[in-house]
């Protein structure tokens, strides 16, 4: 009785899907491990964490006084002349007003603003052409050490106005 041929086994389907497999998956790694590294967010805090939490006790400092002061804003974007307008309600009337827009994932698309006061509480800046995306919103009377903060939150091209708060109270509050 003659014995079966046997095939070499670089000739049979079994392994060469196995080691494709292998490869495909060590192919992936280092994909993902060169773009992680290319792709640095920058938004980590690598500093010290004690700092940060004094950070943190100032900034509520100056929510709380911004509601003492009964502050709000109104905050517009004219989408043909792309100036900003605020509108200040409450007990400050600064000579200027200091906006940032904070993009929520790439520190380096951050963009500060200064506001000249115009009449009655209102401020005006030109802006910038195209923006888009969601961004935060901070106000504040000076560019350092500020009394007092308001915050907020919108997504341009907007129509409507923004409404800017003390920290941690709502619209409709």
């Amino acid at each position: 009785m003659p014995s079966p041929s046997v095939t070499p086994w670089y000739k049979q389907f079994w392994p060469w899907f196995l080691i494709g497999i292998l490869m495909s998956s060590i192919l992936f790694s280092i994909t993902y491990a060169i773009l992680s590294i290319k792709s640095f967010d920058g938004m980590v805090v690598q500093e010290d964490y004690y700092e940060h939490g004094k950070a943190i006790n100032m900034v509520l400092a100056k929510q709380e006084q911004a509601r003492a002061l009964n502050l709000s804003a109104e905050l517009r974007l004219d989408p043909l002349t792309s100036d900003i307008v605020v509108d200040l309600t409450g007990d400050a009337r600064p000579d200027a007003l200091y906006l940032d827009l904070i993009f929520p994932t790439e520190n380096d698309r951050d963009q500060s603003f200064v506001l000249e006061h115009v009449r009655d509480g209102r401020y005006i800046t030109q802006g910038p052409d195209n923006l888009r995306y969601r961004w935060y919103l901070q106000i504040q009377p000076t560019l350092e050490d500020a009394d007092w903060r308001l915050t907020g939150e919108a997504t341009f091209p907007n129509e409507n106005s923004v409404t800017l708060l003390p920290g941690g109270r709502k619209a409709s509050e």
